[in-house]
This record gives structure tokens, C-alpha cells and sequence, in this order.
């Protein structure tokens, strides 16, 4: 059974937020460099093991909900399994393993929703996994195998040079909280302040989200 690097938050501090780090479960960043704290994400989705069967073909009718179609949504639970079709009894395709990953809607039917993840592999999930909380992905597309993963500033105000809060490696799962097709204010665990939209997966281009 292979993973697939689909990445999530965990904290790794600086030596000033050890006593943070160690409330939360989180390791003692090296370098996180000046001032601010960083944090590096893990491997949150698994491939399915083989189906011994098949499901039935659907129609598939478009906006079952009324909802907008494409949007993005995050999983609630940090177990949910994506399947071939809109039923039960499609087989598992793949199995996610972190609350709070953003997906994009790209259909509907009846109570399922078809899903495409920041890496491009799409299936149906039951809605009652999937809630309405923004969430975004730093930079999944820099996530190189072999490489270091690179690491995005998140700035105390709305502006390129403003101080750093937090730095956040790319693939670490932020909260968003607001965007205004520019910027966008998100948090991670007690971190809050301001990233640059285009550097987000779960958020459109110049999308304003309230």
C-alpha cells in the first residue's frame, strides 16, 4: 500500500515556542529562521487496497444542493474514503487521513459529491464528510520528490514586506478566514496574518471570501 504526499499541518517551532510545541504534540524547528516559527506538513491520504468489484453506472445531475458548482470544501473527519462512483457500493479509490484537507466540488449527485484533490485525482464522497470551512494548501504545487520544501512567509498586515508571523512549508493546511482577491487571512493552530492568494489551493483566482 503506497501514500501520496497530500500534506496537512503539524507544528515544528523555533526553541522560543518549545513550550508550545511541546502542548500541541510538536517537534523543535532547527532553523525556522528570525523570529518567527515554522511548520511542516505529513502524508495525509493512502491508495485504497484493489476492489473485487464494481459499482453501476449514475446520471449525475448537476447542483443537487442549489450550492455553487465548482467551490471548494474541506473534509470534517480525518478518516473519509473517495470512491469510483456516487454510491456505497462503488469501490474505495482512496482513503484520506486528515480533517480540514480542502477539495474542490465538481459535481453533484443526490447525497455525493465528485471531489478533485490539489494533485488532480478526483472521486465521490458522501456530503455529510464535507463541510463549508475554508481551508487552503500552501503552495502544494513547489512539493518536488527529494527536494526540500519551500517555505511561504505568512506577514503580519496585508503587504509584501510586512513582518512575519509564521512561515509555513508548502502542503501545510491553513484556515481561511477571509481573502479579498489579493491577499488572504488565514491561521494556523494560534497563528494568524496574511498570504498572498495566488500562493493558496482551496481559494479561485480573485475570489472574495467573507
Amino acid at each position: 500500500m503506497r501514500e501520496r504526499a497530500m500534506r496537512s499541518a503539524r507544528a515544528v517551532m523555533t526553541a522560543a515556542a518549545a513550550l508550545l510545541a511541546a502542548s500541541v504534540g510538536g517537534a523543535v524547528a532547527a532553523d525556522a529562521g528570525p523570529g518567527a516559527p515554522s511548520f511542516v506538513p505529513q502524508a495525509t491520504r493512502q491508495q485504497a487496497p484493489p476492489a473485487t468489484a464494481g459499482g453501476v453506472a449514475a446520471t449525475v445531475a448537476p447542483s443537487a444542493s442549489g450550492l455553487p458548482v465548482p467551490r471548494f470544501v474541506s473534509l470534517k473527519s480525518d478518516r473519509v474514503n473517495m470512491r469510483n462512483g456516487p454510491g456505497t457500493e462503488y469501490p474505495t479509490a482512496w482513503v484520506y487521513k486528515r480533517a480540514g484537507l480542502p477539495l474542490e466540488v465538481l459535481r453533484e449527485f443526490e447525497g455525493w459529491r465528485q471531489v478533485r484533490d490539489s494533485e488532480g485525482a478526483t472521486g465521490w464522497i458522501l456530503h455529510s464528510f464535507l463541510s463549508g470551512r475554508r481551508t487552503a494548501l500552501i503552495e502544494p504545487w513547489a512539493l518536488k520528490p527529494g527536494k526540500s520544501a519551500p517555505q511561504v512567509v505568512i506577514h503580519s498586515s496585508d503587504r509584501d514586506g510586512a513582518p512575519p508571523v509564521v512561515r509555513l512549508e508548502a502542503g501545510v493546511i491553513a484556515t481561511v478566514q477571509s481573502c479579498d482577491g489579493k491577499w488572504c487571512y488565514v491561521s494556523v493552530e494560534t497563528y494568524r496574518g496574511y498570504v498572498e492568494q495566488t500562493k493558496l489551493w482551496g481559494v479561485y483566482p480573485n475570489e472574495t471570501v467573507k
